[in-house]
């Protein structure tokens, strides 16, 4: 247990912060289960590598081992490019526990994304399997919860068609006190968008 716990650590931390997007389009990924017992709000900002900033508040609030999270926001590649609006949805489900035989929780995670912009919308339809582990710090209220997230996704954009991609996102939540998490993540993937997302998340 405490090697699959050190290499999911090591996995999270080493690797450089490039990431295809999730359900919004941008590189965010999510932890195998939640870290709020009623609901949580934040905001999140990124860095895609094609350009710009992107920056989108979220809500999430769940039932049971099932939560739904809501994100919208706003895109500026920068340049003379227009400003695109980022909407989505997302579904996450927890189907692994972990054992002594097998170390990592796990949950499902589905959604779908768009990109509103004049001149042609895109759009996102993610869907990944998010596999990670809650590790305690002794005699300190902060914990770390690092976790791989491999996710297929059907992308469509004006001038880029339509096609299913991979990407491979890994991420770090840092419950840094009883009601606020930092939440850092990236990865590698398939085009359009790599880049990195930084999360101020307060939960309740």
């Amino acid at each position: 247990m405490r090697r699959s716990l050190s290499l999911t650590m090591v996995l999270t931390l080493s690797v450089v912060g490039v990431s295809v997007a999730q359900v919004t389009g941008m590189p965010s990924y999510d932890a195998p289960y939640r870290a709020f017992s009623q609901h949580e709000a934040g905001a999140i900002l990124s860095f895609p590598d094609i350009g710009g900033t992107a920056i989108e508040g979220e809500y999430r609030f769940g039932y049971q081992k099932f939560d739904v999270g809501m994100r919208g926001g706003v895109w500026d590649p920068g340049g003379v490019a227009s400003s695109v609006v980022l909407l989505g949805i997302e579904g996450r489900q927890r189907v692994v526990t972990h054992t002594e035989q097998f170390a990592l929780e796990g949950a499902v995670v589905v959604g779908f994304g768009a990109h509103l912009v004049s001149g042609g919308n895109g759009s996102v339809i993610p869907g990944g399997l998010s596999l990670g582990r809650l590790i305690e710090l002794k005699n300190s209220p902060v914990t770390i919860t690092p976790y791989a997230e491999p996710v297929l996704f059907l992308w469509s954009a004006p001038g880029l068609g339509t096609g299913l991609r991979f990407a491979f996102g890994v991420g770090g939540d840092f419950r840094l006190s009883r009601m606020f998490d930092l939440r850092v993540s990236g990865g590698l993937g398939d085009d359009p968008m790599q880049g990195i997302s930084i999360g101020a998340v307060w939960v309740h």
